[in-house]
Formats: structure tokens, C-alpha cells, sequence
């Protein structure tokens, strides 16, 4: 696709992986809308970077609808990407898991991103146009020591995936998954602040590189899986 003058709409958007890959859309011309919980964070990475700031909590399910019907009418109605990049972790190990802790990452990772989704896919069927965007981990991929929670909700997401690759590929929207291995951003920081560039491990301008190259090729192809791993880890 064409970024110049596209309309993208991309959750968690305030930091990390979201506000990079604003960054980098904006950088070639297209129209972002960044959503994040913290209103005056996403103020002021708005005002940084060039985005819309739309305050949102994705896991704020019965605002789901209405926070989409914004999303758009801030894009004048129209939508060429939607990057589901908002997601939260916990890691009990078994025996210590919570229904907080399954309600609590599901709510954000799985639920809101599912009926945000479905809410966008409405347009998107009506232009006969789209992308979506998942953004999944190594974890969508395999599961770890205290990835109980956290992996299965990104087992969800990849399977979701799947789903609507099968069932959107008629209407002319392209749907993608993007596996990050880790990567040295807010992510799980009690804290919320992003951490250190390190040179083992990636960085969110890694996965925006990525995200932006899948959306690049042109429309007669998609990418299903894209797995980004450090170079040297160790």
C-alpha cells in the first residue's frame, strides 16, 4: 500500500512500539491516530510526534463502539490500517494464577482487541479495502515459564489471526501478525517507563521497521507471519 496520505489508527500508541511505529508512518506522510489511558502522556507524544491523540482503554469494553465511531470520524470517515498493538502481561506460574490476572490481560489482549476489531472491519468492508495489523510475541509462539496468562492470550490472538485471514481475504483486507521477541520498552515495568536502548535485545524501532515493511508490499500480497528476533540475545 501507499503510506503517503493513509489514515492508520494504532492502540497503545503513546509509547514503546505504538509511538515508533506513529512515528515512522507520520514520517512518510501518513494520518495517525494514537489511542492510550494516560491522557497527558498521549498529549504530549502527540504534540511530539505529529499524531491525533484519541484517550482510550481498550479494555473499557462497553466503550468499545463508541471509541471506534471517534477513532474514524478523527480520519474523516475513512481507515487503511488499524495496528492492534495495545497489550498488558502478567506471569503467575501455575498455582498462583488469579481471575484478575486472566480477566485483567484478556480484557486488553484478547476481548477489547477482538470488538475493537470488528467495529473497524465494518468500514473497512464497505471501502472493499484494509489492513489489520495484530501485534502477537514469541509468545504467540511458544510458552514459557509463568507464561500461563500471557502466552494464552497471545495464542489467542495468532489463532484469531488465522480466522480472519480466512474469512477477509474476499473483501480485500489484508491481515497480519507481527512476533517481536523481546523488546526493551514499558512493557511489564511496574514503573511504566520506558527502559534503555540495550544492545542485545530490540528495540521498538525494530518492530516499526517491520510493521511498516509488511505494509509496503503492494496490495496483490500480504505477509501472514512476521517472527522478529534479536540478533545476538546473549
Amino acid at each position: 500500500m501507499e503510506i503517503n496520505n493513509s489514515r492508520i489508527l494504532i492502540t497503545g500508541g503513546s509509547s514503546g512500539i505504538g509511538k515508533e511505529t506513529a512515528k515512522q508512518f507520520i514520517q512518510k506522510g501518513a494520518q495517525v491516530v494514537i489511542t492510550g489511558r494516560d491522557e497527558n502522556k498521549l498529549k504530549l507524544v502527540a504534540t511530539e510526534i505529529g499524531a491525533i491523540p484519541l484517550l482510550f482503554d481498550i479494555s473499557d469494553l462497553n466503550s468499545i463502539n463508541e471509541m471506534a465511531a471517534a477513532a474514524l470520524a478523527l480520519l474523516d470517515g475513512k481507515i487503511d490500517v488499524l495496528i492492534n498493538n495495545a497489550g498488558i502481561g502478567v506471569f503467575p506460574k501455575l498455582g498462583e494464577i488469579t481471575v484478575e490476572d486472566l480477566q485483567s490481560v484478556y480484557a486488553t489482549n484478547v476481548f477489547g482487541l477482538t470488538l475493537l476489531t470488528q467495529e473497524i472491519v465494518k468500514t473497512f468492508k464497505t471501502q472493499n479495502y484494509g489492513n489489520i495489523i495484530n501485534i502477537g510475541s514469541s509468545a504467540s509462539l511458544k510458552g514459557f515459564v509463568g507464561g500461563s496468562v500471557y502466552a494464552a492470550s497471545k495464542f489467542a490472538v495468532r489463532g484469531m489471526t488465522q480466522s480472519w485471514q480466512a474469512e477477509l481475504r474476499k473483501f480485500n483486507i489484508r491481515v497480519s501478525i507481527v512476533n517481536p521477541s523481546e523488546v526493551a520498552t514499558a512493557f511489564a515495568a511496574e514503573d511504566r517507563k520506558e527502559r534503555e536502548e540495550m544492545p542485545n535485545k530490540l528495540g521498538s524501532e525494530e518492530i516499526a521497521h517491520s510493521i511498516v515493511s509488511v505494509l509496503e508490499m503492494r496490495d496483490k500480497g500480504f505477509i501472514q507471519e512476521l517472527n522478529v528476533w534479536a540478533t545476538n540475545p546473549f
